[in-house]
């Protein structure tokens, strides 16, 4: 299956993942119900323009601690070969009413700098890199972030990785600020994973 000239789906590595047991076609309901892949494939195309590549897509859904510690072991390997690279996928807060989240920490000021603490302090768990800490941030704060499974997969693979990675994030922004308990957003972050050279 090929998505532009230069990219085409990765069949013997989803070979490779379905050996494993673990791993699952999703059903075309699900499919036509999942909206992330078709809003991410334009951007990575656009992004991998020109040299040819294959690509692997993976959706992760809930998944216990345990669940992403076992596909971290699976998938940590694939970390190793630099050519791989791995984009990962998720919002940060979605507060308000509507998403059932109103956490609101009075001490940090107005609502919406009470969320972008909340984001920092889930923010700093991930470029710990440590998947225990970032389990007990969620746990702590039930923060709303919606890739919070895959997350917890990336972070185990670095476990399971030969190499030394930095995470670093890059950018953050809000939707909107809010300043009510009747307003609501989403919040975004950007991090880039690099490779530590040890030598």
């Amino acid at each position: 299956m090929r998505f532009s000239d230069s990219m085409e789906i990765d069949q013997e590595v989803y070979v490779q993942l379905k050996a494993t047991g673990r791993f699952e076609m999703m059903s075309l309901d699900v499919d036509e119900a999942e909206h992330s892949l078709e809003l991410h494939m334009p951007f990575i195309v656009h992004t991998m323009r020109g040299p040819s590549y294959k690509l692997v897509p993976i959706m992760v859904g809930a998944l216990t601690t345990e669940g992403e510690e076992q596909y971290g072991k699976i998938l940590g390997p694939y970390l190793d070969d630099p050519t791989n690279l791995f984009v990962v996928s998720s919002d940060f807060c979605h507060w308000g009413s509507r998403f059932n989240y109103t956490y609101y920490n009075r001490d940090q000021g107005q609502i919406w700098e009470s969320i972008k603490w909340l984001d920092y302090l889930g923010m700093d768990a991930i470029e710990g890199g440590n998947p225990a800490d970032f389990a007990t941030y969620l746990e702590t704060y039930r923060n709303t972030i919606c890739g919070r499974h895959p997350i917890g997969v990336f972070l185990n693979m670095l476990q399971h990785s030969k190499l030394q990675h930095r995470i670093q994030f890059t950018k953050y922004d809000q939707s909107s600020k809010c300043t009510s308990q009747s307003h609501s957003s989403v919040s975004y972050a950007a991090a880039v994973v690099t490779i530590v050279d040890g030598s």
